[in-house]
Order: C-alpha cells, then structure tokens, then sequence
C-alpha cells in the first residue's frame, strides 16, 4: 500500500495541530499550528521541512502557542523563481506574524532556518521578545574560510554540500526522484544515533525534496549565502535574550554568538549531531522552555 505522505495526513499524527496557508509578500506559505499562549514561531532547516519539529511540537504546545513554518521552497509552501535571501525570507515569515495577529514573538529555527530567524530578529526587533538558534548561526564572513578538501585526521564531516548547492540545474539533473540518496547520506553522517530519523521521517523528507523545483528552491537557499553575508555586516548587535542550543555546531554558537547578541544563553548538548530535535527532543525541549520561563 502506498504511503500518504502530505501535510493533511502527517498532521493527523499530531493532535491538536492544524495546517494553514497565507500568501505573504508575494509567495505561498504553509504553516502548523498548535497550543495555547504566548507565539511560538519555529522555522526548520535542509533537508527538512515542519516535520523537523514533530517530536517537540506536542511538549512545546503545552505552554505555548507554536506555529512551525514550512519556509519559501520548503515542503508544502511556494518555490518561486527568486527571493531566497534570508533577509527576505525573514520578510515572508514577519508577514506571516503579522497576518496570524501577533504583535510580538519567540522565533527559533534549525540550520537553514536558524539562519532566517536571524534574520528575523535583526530586521524586526520590535517583533521579537526572545530569539533561539538550533546548532547553527547566521552566514557571516567566516564561511568563505571553509575548506575545499577534507582535512587529513580533523574530526568533522566535510561539507561538500554547501558547494554542491551553490550549481544551478544540475543537482535537479541528477537528482530528481532520487533525493533519498542524499538525504540518507546526510542524516547518517550528522547524527549520532542514526534511528532516531527513522524510516518513515527520511520518506517525508524525500518526498517533500524529490521535484526539480523543490531541488532547485533550497539549493537557492545556499546560493543566497554571498548576499546573506553582505547583509549580516549590516546588522547591529541585537538586544533581544538569545538562546543558542548546539550539538555538533556548539562550538560554531559559541564563537558567533558574543560577537552578535548581548544578552545570550549558550547550551551544550551532548551526545547529539547536528540534527539535535530528533535525537534529543525530550531536551531541546526541556532547555528552551526553561529559557523563555526566566523571561
């Protein structure tokens, strides 16, 4: 039997969360709403989609109002031609904020998407009460040190992706309806304990990635990068309380962090990859929302 794998059939799996739509600043966004109280708003990462969040979603909604946003070229959301800086796409989701009513929010995000709730706090302050970055930081000069070979006996996997991204239609080329080939690829190298993406999560994600237009909608992600960090010289430093929960990018939080945030909380958590909300939910949970209870 074939396995249904779009948002009106995952959502079931999560009571008390409902799926919703708006066009926002010139492209369709699709969102996950769930909970009761203060906003919530969590934005996931490559190669995810809202799925990223589904083991927090049930524990966050116990105290708070979450709405987790599938981003510009992201899952059930619109994968226009352009408008893939992180700038703009914290516009998509300040507009989202403020189609929902909400005057004020705690944004976090995920890789890709802690890069645009970066964005978000930098270009929206007033909108922001507290900002929460997963196991990533915003682009800034630093990536452009990267390097473009393995480096003998270092201990860490090469990001070959972040290059392989950056061409155009090729990636589409050679894998349109085989993304599960780099999806699988990516989660057993970057997690610590391989099951905890299970089998089903990796055919969400695959088929969510497996088009030409959503290849080429988040490759546009990492092709923004150059302008993102263009803008990250722009921005002052912000004022907000920021949490920085890390995995295997604790040490990437740790350095960025004084250097663009104030008032700052650092967590470490240990035994846990990149992918920190589906091998530490119970956790990442637990630390956020002792975050935000001190505020």
């Amino acid at each position: 039997m074939e396995i249904n794998y779009s948002d009106d059939e995952l959502v079931k799996l999560l009571p008390g969360f409902t799926n919703g739509y708006a066009t926002v600043n010139n492209v369709d966004l699709h969102y996950v709403k769930g909970g009761a109280g203060t906003p919530l708003v969590l934005v996931p990462g490559w190669p995810e989609t809202w799925w990223a969040y589904h083991k927090v979603m049930p524990l966050l909604a116990k105290n708070y109002e979450v709405i987790v946003v599938d981003l510009r070229g992201m899952g059930g959301s619109g994968k226009p031609p352009g408008g893939y800086e992180k700038r703009n796409m914290a516009r998509d989701v300040f507009e989202l904020v403020k189609v929902l009513g909400y005057n004020q929010v705690t944004i976090g995000g995920h890789d890709i998407g802690a890069h645009v709730a970066f964005s978000f706090a930098a270009n929206y302050p007033a909108f922001v009460s507290n900002l929460i970055l997963l196991d990533t930081p915003h682009p800034d000069d630093s990536m452009y040190r990267l390097p473009m070979l393995p480096i003998p006996g270092a201990d860490y996997v090469y990001p070959w992706w972040l290059a392989f991204n950056q061409i155009k239609q090729l990636p589409e080329q050679l894998l349109e309806g085989r993304m599960s080939i780099v999806i699988d690829w990516i989660f057993n190298q970057l997690l610590q304990k391989k099951d905890s993406v299970t089998d089903f999560d990796r055919a969400v994600y695959a088929a969510a990635y497996n088009s030409a237009d959503a290849i080429r909608a988040s490759n546009a992600w990492y092709q923004a990068f150059p302008q993102d960090i263009v803008d990250s010289r722009t921005y002052a430093k912000l004022t907000m309380p920021v949490l920085g929960l890390g995995g295997s990018g604790y040490a990437l939080l740790q350095h960025a962090l004084p250097v663009v945030a104030t008032t700052y909380s650092l967590e470490k958590i240990d035994d846990a990859g990149h992918f920190i909300l589906a091998e530490k939910p119970e956790e990442t949970a637990r630390l956020i929302s002792r975050f935000l209870e001190k505020m």
